[in-house]
């Protein structure tokens, strides 16, 4: 068995709306039907149980080692306990290679799972041993390392409770929800509103109290000190018994309570020493009490007790710590809801004050305290008061998160209890904490757990938002950039600030943020990254849904340009219309349930996608008449369709007229599939509610140039001829090409092409069988598109293209992409039309511009001061320059 290509598909993807890993699995002849070696099961189920047994859904389809290896990476996340339920494996039309999908939900966790499971199958197949439990105790580890702790889990299960979608920023608890303009961030139990400021105050203990002592809340008298004599003048000053705790401190890390003797003053000052400065404070009696507020409202209380056993007059403390310690709930870091409890200094001063040590052995029923503060993360427990709360405990607890500037805000109370005034009982407030932990309130040793990540959402996203902004999805075969750009033109007309990635770049409000081809999930997360975005419409090509799924897990609106014959067919096992079919459908499927697809119904191949659509569904052709148009239509639904010169968007009795001539991109409707181009876009502005005005606006304004949609249709005029250049790269994007330019006159026409290596042969072929027919010269041209093939082999299979042609009299092949630019040019005469099919967008623009402005008439003569040289000018010259030198070895 060899598996290679592993990749964490993150977002929704060809499997399943689940983030896996995927991997590919290389089987050997005798590997690919395990039923011929039972002993292999047998072996595999004495190693791990837990596997189950293996047997497929389908008995015409043999158990291979790949589905072996996908049980027992999903089997060993499920015993670590990882909630995963998803797992697949596929055969390719290559024999004995299979892919491999399992779910994960921790990315780190789910590799190192893979990796076990080879070596586990492996071991099963020779006859091996392999430590199951070692391994499965490793991933465990693994995930409560990586995993979100219980207080940002808490929120974002709220969130996506909600509906808002998350991103975790970074390996710990930064996380953001929502997208664009809409976007909110969490750091734990603290939220971007909170400032640094109040963050500060609140981790200054002295401070905060002089804060609330001056708002008229109550807190226990104390000072900072700067040594154990100082402290211990302090701790007389204020009356004895004191607290003893950093200044600058949380989580109840270096403080001690209860200290009446200088003996144990001087290890409580060394323990709290180690976190900064110390603070002595008046112990004030009663018990320790966290009050959660959120907002302008207390959301949750629990009285904390400390760490403590019972004795039973047979165990020593440390025997009865080590079996309270066994109790699953308790862990050694904040993953659990409890966490265990520690015998250090603090605790061996704390039983020296009750005449024991830890090797001492209490009496039955006696109550051995180990820390006198009971905060969680020493091993204290939580018993929820929530309801027992007096108005008045409240109403301080809020005030003191207000004073201080707290969004979310931990109140650490101490009084004899919570359903009387803190004034009336000697209490007061003794702590507030910035982040506060969930945990204690999330799932209380006793008592009932508070929903306290939904009050967190309620506080940041009031009047139940979701942080969504409109996300439209672009697939399909062609068109797709230009739906992407126009798209985005018409969000723009409304005044919405729109991100967009597609195969040109990202481009933020106007702005371009990054450059090439940024099709792919990465580029999409950027822009719904970006806080100055308010909709977003993302380009989604094949490879990164391949590569890492998709970047958001619903969108508003997905369209699906067309599917024709398919493109980059036999790459990545997408080797049928079919299998491409599937892999763009998946924008479809993860439609949100108010949202829409926009297909084109004049595509079968689309027109089929609609059933997995799990919102509405607009259809869109150039024929009103086409049966799929039709029956939609007359089931009230929304379609788009082209009659008498007009775009008609229908629905229910609803009609709008958009008039073609107003449409420069269509050339007043003679470009078909440009006019498809605009449906599409139509449609998708529409399903999001952008105004009618505002769309007739964005159509008059969206010129097919350069700037606007470059490589795509791009129109020149030279020396009275008309010049063509488009990035088409396929037989269906040729044929498109060929249908709109013998709409144009022309009294001789030419084409420069070249092809794309990474193509099927019969695909590169097409092309020019095509062109062959249509045009009087082909110009083939050899430059830096070769990916893969040998020499001249693209060349040749372009030649073969044209054998028999029935127009094209005249073939040349050229070397360098700008000397077959300049050829091509040289030959036009008035009247002539010639398409140009360029690879180097960019530079191969920037040179037919600078050519045709240099066939420009002479301007009159006026003093001006000289350029300098452009760039992207001498950019071309040079390639121009390598091709002129390729020129000599052409054939």
């Amino acid at each position: 068995m060899e598996v290679s290509r592993i990749r964490a598909l993150r977002g929704p993807n060809l499997w399943s709306r689940h983030t896996a890993i995927e991997a590919v699995v290389r089987c050997t002849e005798a590997e690919r039907d395990l039923s011929a070696t039972p002993a292999f099961e047998k072996r595999l189920r004495e190693l791990f149980p837990a596997v189950g047994g293996l047997h497929s859904n389908k008995p015409s389809v043999p158990i291979s080692m790949a589905h072996a290896l996908e049980l027992v990476a999903l089997a060993l996340q499920a015993q670590a306990g990882c909630p995963v339920t998803f797992s697949r494996t596929t055969p390719t039309e290559e024999p004995g290679v299979y892919q491999v999908a399992v779910q994960y939900t921790e990315e780190d966790v789910g590799r190192q799972a893979f990796e076990h499971a080879q070596g586990l199958c492996r071991a099963a197949a020779d006859g091996a041993t392999y430590d199951v439990a070692a391994a499965v105790a490793a991933l465990a580890a693994l995930d409560e390392d990586v995993r979100l702790g219980p207080s940002t889990g808490a929120i974002v299960e709220a969130a996506l409770a909600r509906g808002i979608p998350i991103r975790r920023l970074t390996q710990g608890s930064l996380v953001q929800f929502g997208w664009g303009s809409l976007q909110r961030r969490i750091q734990a139990a603290e939220v971007d509103g909170t400032s640094a400021i109040s963050e500060s105050i609140a981790q200054d203990k002295d401070l905060t109290k002089k804060l609330l002592h001056s708002a008229g809340v109550p807190v226990p008298r104390g000072r900072p000190v700067d040594s154990k004599d100082d402290g211990w003048a302090a701790a007389q000053d204020v009356g004895l018994p004191v607290v003893v705790k950093p200044q600058d401190g949380n989580q109840g890390k270096g403080v001690t309570v209860g200290i009446s003797e200088r003996c144990h003053f001087d290890i409580a000052y060394d323990a709290a020493a180690k976190y900064g400065g110390v603070m002595v404070e008046k112990y004030l009696p009663g018990h320790d009490f966290r009050l959660l507020v959120v907002g302008d409202k207390l959301i949750a209380a629990a009285r904390r007790d400390p760490p403590l056993v019972i004795g039973d007059g047979k165990h020593t403390v440390r025997e009865l710590v080590t079996e309270v310690n066994l109790d699953p709930r308790r862990g050694e870091g904040h993953g659990t809801s409890l966490t265990k409890i520690r015998i250090d200094t603090i605790a061996e001063a704390r039983l020296a004050a009750q005449d024991l040590t830890p090797d001492s052995v209490p009496a039955k029923g006696q109550r051995v305290v180990l820390r006198n503060n009971a905060n969680l993360s020493t091993g204290g427990t939580a018993t929820d008061v929530t309801d027992s709360v007096h108005p008045d405990v409240a109403a301080r607890a809020i005030e003191a998160a207000q004073t201080v500037g707290l969004d979310i805000c931990g109140v650490d109370v101490v009084c004899e209890t919570v359903i009387r005034p803190l004034e009336e009982q000697g209490g007061g407030i003794v702590e507030v904490n910035a982040a506060p932990g969930l945990r204690m309130h999330i799932s209380p040793s006793f008592g009932k757990g508070r929903d306290v990540g939904k009050a967190v959402i309620d506080h940041m996203y009031p009047g139940g938002g979701n942080g969504r902004i409109p996300v439209i999805a672009v697939t399909g075969t062609n068109g797709k950039t230009t739906t992407v750009r126009l798209a985005a033109h018409l969000l723009k007309a409304q005044g919405l600030r729109v991100g967009m990635t597609n195969t040109d770049g990202v481009y933020v409000n106007g702005r371009q943020t990054d450059s090439g081809d940024c099709s792919g999930p990465r580029s999409a997360r950027n822009v719904l990254m970006h806080p100055d975005v308010d909709a977003a419409v993302l380009e989604t090509a094949r490879g990164g849904l391949l590569r890492e799924g998709l970047a958001f897990d619903q969108c508003e609106v997905a369209i699906v340009t067309n599917m024709g014959g398919g493109d980059h067919l036999g790459l990545n096992y997408i080797t049928t219309l079919e299998d491409l079919s599937v892999l763009k459908r998946v924008i479809v499927l993860n439609v949100a349930p108010t949202g829409t697809a926009v297909l084109n119904a004049a595509d079968p191949a689309v027109a089929a996608m609609a059933p997995h659509c799990p919102g509405r569904v607009t259809f869109f052709a150039q024929d009103g008449e086409h049966p799929v148009i039709a029956t939609h239509r007359a089931q009230g639904k929304r379609v788009v369709f082209v009659q008498r010169g007009h775009i008609v968007c229908a629905e229910a009795g609803f009609e709008k007229r958009l008039p073609l001539s107003q449409v420069p991109l269509t050339r007043g409707g003679q470009i078909g599939f440009q006019v498809e181009n605009v449906m599409a876009s139509v449609g998708a502005a529409w399903a999001v509610g952008v105004p009618w005005d505002a769309i007739q606006r964005g159509l008059t304004s969206f010129i097919s140039d350069v700037h606007g949609v470059p490589g795509r249709f791009n129109v020149f005029d030279y020396r009275g001829a008309t010049v063509i250049a488009d990035y088409g790269h396929n037989p269906d994007a040729i044929a498109a090409l060929v249908a709109a330019t013998e709409a144009m006159p022309a009294q001789r026409r030419s084409v420069v092409i070249s092809g794309a290596g990474d193509r099927r042969d019969e695909d590169i072929r097409a092309q020019t069988q095509i062109l062959g027919a249509s045009f009087d010269e082909v110009l083939l041209y050899q430059d830096a598109c070769q990916r893969g093939r040998a020499d001249g082999e693209v060349l040749g299979l372009l030649r073969d293209g044209l054998k028999g042609a029935r127009r094209t009299r005249h073939v040349q092949e050229i070397h360098g992409e700008f000397i077959a630019i300049d050829t091509a040019l040289e030959s036009l005469d008035k009247g002539d039309l010639c398409l140009i099919l360029i690879d180097q967008v960019d530079e191969a623009l920037a040179h037919i511009q600078q050519r045709v402005a240099a066939a420009r008439p002479a301007a009159p003569a006026r003093r001006t001061r000289k350029k300098a040289a452009s760039p992207r000018g001498a950019r071309a010259r040079d390639t121009q320059e390598a091709g002129k030198a390729g020129a000599a070895l052409a054939p």
